[in-house]
């Protein structure tokens, strides 16, 4: 199976791209922000769920054959951008301090579909797995599908141990904006100004050379 050393080259590699500010660590903090460390810890979930899906594409090819189709990239990413944009129009719908019980029941699984949706819906998320992954297989280790799903599964611990501590930090600011008057208004208008910048910025994604 994979050495040691091999994983531990790979689980700092991990944590280093981890800390690279990316769409996942704004999402996490801002939903962490908005419905509490409860809403971050769903988030990290939810992104977890699509690594392990993103793993499971990988292992079967998927991921290869689609980022061998042109057209996939630009399908994927503008899929992306209308999903980002119904987000922000649902956030500035919400009415802050209406019926907060009920919305809290609501948005936590509403909350880690859109984590999981948003990191399934990049491309470049599709693409990282096809790359990163496979640098870290090594053919006389084992079967290659075992170690992919290996190295899949220890990379969506890490993240998923990452975000859920980033969302927890989201939470303690949640907390912090709740002792302001007029908070409510900044979290709706914060979280909706993050998925319109992440929306931006899947838009003008290039595909990779």
């Amino acid at each position: 199976m994979i050495s040691l050393v091999t994983l531990a080259v790979f689980s700092g590699a991990v944590l280093l791209l981890l800390l690279s500010p990316g769409p996942n660590m704004a999402f996490v903090i801002s939903h962490g922000v908005t419905h509490g460390w409860r809403g971050g810890c769903a988030s990290a979930l939810g992104i977890a769920v699509a690594d392990l899906l993103l793993t499971a594409l990988t292992v079967m090819g998927v991921t290869a054959l689609v980022a061998s189709w042109p057209p996939a990239f630009d399908l994927i990413r503008y899929a992306g951008v209308i999903y980002l944009l119904w987000l922000v129009f649902k956030t500035l719908q919400q009415r802050p301090g209406a019926d907060t019980a009920h919305v809290d029941r609501v948005a936590l699984g509403r909350v880690f579909l859109q984590a999981m949706l948003n990191s399934l819906l990049n491309p470049k998320a599709l693409l990282f797995f096809m790359v990163f992954l496979p640098q870290f297989v090594q053919p006389e280790a084992g079967p290659i599908a075992v170690q992919l799903m290996v190295l899949g599964g220890v990379l969506t611990l890490i993240a998923g141990v990452f975000h859920a501590l980033l969302g927890m930090f989201g939470g303690a600011l949640s907390r912090f904006f709740a002792k302001r008057s007029k908070s409510a208004w900044l979290q709706k208008w914060g979280l909706a100004t993050v998925l319109m910048v992440l929306a931006v910025r899947l838009a003008v994604m290039s595909r990779p050379a």
